[in-house]
């Protein structure tokens, strides 16, 4: 049986490619149903899955989680914490909690994912727990803007929708780590490409702002 195995060559180009997306990237507020507001549960499930794609912030930290699940120790418990403090974040924002500064906040947690994916701290569980309880918060929070004065069932699609996506890409990019023949050299490249683009988010937000 033939496994895939993922090259230094490969991983390099992987890791080059990621931050020049963000001259692609799309607002964090658009959604598949245009500024509308999701009124059902079809809209508000297509908004849910396509949501954490079209941010790539968002993407971004979703890589460094599935990266750091396929080559530790850590396994699916990362994917699942940061689903879980994702939903807590969503549901914080529909309670009318204000949670300031929320964009730089996101663009901060990448830089600190890729910071602890490229760096001597990478398998230090409590560092990412902290990490990935926080960021998830910020992360639904964000997310949370697009239903917003929904409807229940809407707002329930949603919420599912997202946790498919993010925990399916998590698990995909965990399984393809997972073969990686140089599991550091990996963790290196995908968090230096996931730090750059935190930068570079947390510097075009400031500017814009």
């Amino acid at each position: 049986m033939r496994h895939y195995i993922l090259s230094a060559k490969q991983a390099l180009c992987l890791a080059a490619l990621l931050p020049g997306l963000l001259l692609a990237r799309s607002a964090a507020a658009h959604h598949p149903t245009g500024s509308l507001v999701p009124a059902n549960f079809n809209d508000g499930l297509l908004s849910g899955l396509a949501h954490p794609i079209i941010g790539l912030d968002h993407l971004a930290f979703i890589v460094a989680i599935g990266v750091a699940a396929g080559i530790s120790r850590f396994g699916a418990a990362l994917p699942v914490l940061f689903v879980v403090a994702s939903t807590a974040g969503v549901a914080l924002h529909l309670s009318k909690f204000a949670l300031p500064a929320v964009e730089p906040l996101v663009a901060i947690s990448v830089i600190l994912a890729g910071a602890l994916l490229a760096g001597p701290r990478m398998r230090s569980s409590a560092v990412w727990i902290g990490l990935l309880a926080a960021a998830g918060i910020a992360h639904g929070y964000a997310h949370g803007e697009t239903v917003a004065g929904a409807e229940r069932p809407a707002v329930v699609a949603y919420v599912l929708g997202l946790a498919l996506t993010q925990g399916g890409l998590m698990t995909g990019i965990a399984a393809l780590s997972s073969r990686s023949s140089d599991a550091r050299l990996t963790s290196r490249l995908a968090g230096a490409a996931v730090f750059v683009l935190g930068l570079v988010t947390l510097a075009t937000g400031a500017i814009a702002g």
